[in-house]
């Protein structure tokens, strides 16, 4: 009986596992269906993805000519997303109004919020925007074009943009065509058409017409499509583009499986010239002059701060002091920053020194005419009241007065215990000096055990007047000792400096390395500038008889880069477009010399126009890296295809 009973139980049980079974699954099947359709991502096994996404279909179709709609729909055979579309993505002609460009499921919706121009060709270029939803590999060059007249415009110019300075690409930086000749275009009209340089400096500007135009380049700080700030990067190409187009031949392969080919196939295609474009791209300088501030962080000096460089000093009148031989003035070389030393404890420790400034301003016609600013200057650092004299004095357990520290002028010494054979010995001071005893300084060099005095030269420093130079024909391998004498310095504000000695020892001449260029196509003011694996600058020297040479080298990697110093002013100078005035030319020796201790690479062939302008600087110098981390595929069958 209770067997029986036992198995009804089971029976009764089963039947009711049955029926929730019969109840659940139907919805488990639709959340699993549901959950599929929603999903896009990548079923879990199999080979990674690797294929981009293929363009299928369009409305209007590629290529469509009398077009009257602004909206333009593309169709892909995968789900995609677009990657930075208002940075990739450019129309052409250029669009005033940012159009508003969607990727819904395999489809992207394409917005032209500008009303369209009659009888022109519109290119919506994504470069490498469209990716896939899945491994996110890029349909590289990607374009669709279409007309709203009866026919395409199917002219390219090609090219590369850099930075004029140091060959850097320049990455997001529009590049445009002007078919109005006149100068005036790019200062006051669109782009005709326009496209936008990639990591490694490219451009490809496309839907061109035959006829002849001006290129521009231009970093859009306020997206108008034209030059009308002087921060803006600009570059522009003296002579006239002419787009042509020729008839080549390129050879593809026939395959019967993945490891053997049939046959070798000519092909004839459509190349589009000019493809080797150079444009060299700078800001203007900023010729405005102005105040931009001035402050006193300090009771005892105070500081002017100028937008530019000045050919003399502003003027200060005391409003509340006498300003004659109150100061002494510390300035860079531009005199775009000027330091004054307030010398007169008395007129230091006021709280407010009011005076009145005039200077050259640059007014709204652009013109330097003299202006005057009263200033009122408060220290933001209070002075620190002296304590009484009875509170200044410790005492010790016996009562006895202990005697305050002496506090010393405070001098930074540049003497290297490794001083380099070209080296020098530098004091650097935190206030200016009022005098200093020129008989207080040796210089000592050890001759067998013995030090003896040997002769020297000790100048202030042309640019700091806080700091002092030594200089000596050094001895390689000997031994030297700089020593100061006490109290040999004071400073303005009464302070004296404490005895100074130094050691140290010259480096042997087998320790260093040379190098030497035998340069061809230079300028004869040009200058060299040798650099190390950061692309910082090691040495300059000018070139002389189309030699630079470079000794006493620390072993390790070396470039360098040498500037056509049209003017003879020791630097690199920038453009003017106003005046057609292009930036020195920067040339780049395009490898990289690592010289060891005692070697002499003497005999560095330099033809600075043997290698093209944007294949001089080497990847490992820049610092605009290619955007290597995608696949791109450069499909030519996709451009054919529309």
């Amino acid at each position: 009986m209770k067997k029986l009973y036992f198995c009804n139980m089971l029976q009764f049980e089963n039947q009711k596992i049955k029926h929730i079974v019969r109840r659940v699954l139907p919805v488990s099947t639709l959340v699993a269906v549901i959950y599929s359709c929603a999903s896009i991502g990548q079923p879990m096994g199999g080979e990674k993805d690797k294929t981009p996404p293929r363009f299928v279909g369009s409305t209007p179709v590629a290529g469509a000519t009398n077009v009257k709609k602004n909206k333009i729909s593309l169709v892909f055979d995968e789900f995609i997303k677009i990657e930075k579309a208002t940075e990739k993505v450019v129309v052409s002609p250029p669009q005033i109004q940012q159009p508003e460009i969607k990727a819904t499921g395999k489809k992207i919706q394409v917005n032209l919020l500008d009303s369209l121009k009659e009888n022109t060709t519109y290119t919506i270029d994504f470069s490498d925007a469209i990716v896939d939803n899945n491994e996110g590999n890029p349909l590289g060059n990607f374009a669709f074009t279409f007309s709203t007249g009866a026919q395409i415009d199917t002219m390219e110019v090609a090219g590369t943009l850099l930075d004029a300075s140091n060959l850097e690409p320049i990455k997001g930086m529009l590049v445009g065509l002007h078919s109005n000749l006149n100068d005036s275009a790019f200062t006051k009209l669109p782009f005709d058409r326009v496209a936008r340089t990639d990591s490694r400096g490219h451009f490809s500007i496309r839907g061109i017409a035959p006829g002849k135009y001006r290129i521009y380049g231009l970093m859009d700080a306020d997206q108008n499509f034209t030059f009308n700030q002087k921060s803006e990067m600009i570059a522009f190409n003296d002579s006239l583009v002419i787009p042509t187009m020729e008839e080549r031949v390129r050879m593809d392969t026939a395959w019967v499986d993945s490891l053997t080919y049939d046959t070798i196939i000519e092909k004839k295609y459509t190349h589009y010239l000019p493809d080797n474009l150079i444009l060299r791209a700078f800001k203007e300088l900023n010729n405005s002059q102005y105040l931009i501030k001035s402050e006193r962080l300090v009771p005892q000096k105070f500081t002017l701060y100028f937008a530019n460089k000045a050919d003399t000093l502003p003027v200060l009148k005391g409003l509340n002091f006498d300003e004659k031989e109150a100061f002494v003035i510390e300035k860079t070389h531009r005199n775009d920053t000027i330091h004054y030393w307030v010398k007169d404890s008395v007129l230091y420790k006021q709280d407010t020194l009011a005076l009145s400034l005039t200077y050259l301003y640059t007014d709204t016609l652009n013109q330097l005419v003299p202006r005057t600013d009263t200033l009122r200057l408060v220290s933001k650092q209070k002075l620190v009241k002296e304590e009484p004299e009875k509170k200044k004095k410790k005492k010790k357990k016996d009562d006895e007065e202990e005697v305050e520290p002496t506090k010393f002028l405070s001098v930074k010494v540049d003497a290297p215990s490794s001083m380099d054979v070209y080296g020098s010995i530098s004091l650097v001071f935190e206030e200016p000096i009022a005098y200093f005893d020129s008989a207080a300084i040796h210089l000592r060099q050890k001759v067998d055990t013995l030090w003896k005095d040997v002769p020297f030269e000790f100048e202030h420093d042309s640019i700091d007047i806080k700091k002092f130079n030594l200089y000596h024909d050094w001895e390689p391998t000997i031994e030297y000792e700089f020593a100061v004498d006490s109290t040999a310095f004071h400073g303005i504000y009464g302070l004296f400096t404490d005895k100074i000695k130094q050691g140290f020892k010259v480096r042997s001449e087998d320790e260093y390395a040379s190098i030497v260029f035998n340069i061809t196509g230079a300028d004869s003011s040009a200058f060299v500038e040798l650099l190390d694996a950061q692309d910082k600058v090691v040495r300059r020297r000018r070139v002389v008889n189309g030699i630079a040479d470079f000794y006493y080298l620390n072993p390790g990697k070396y470039s360098a880069r040498l500037i056509n110093d049209r003017n003879g002013n020791g630097e690199w100078d920038t453009g003017n477009f106003e005046k057609g005035l292009q930036p020195e030319e920067v040339y780049y020796y395009n490898m990289i010399l690592e010289p060891k201790a005692n070697w002499d690479l003497t005999k560095q062939s330099w033809d600075i126009h043997s290698t093209p302008l944007d294949k001089q600087k080497l990847d490992e110098l820049k610092k605009q890296k290619p955007d290597e981390d995608k696949r791109k595929n450069n499909n030519s069958d996709e451009r054919r295809r529309r």
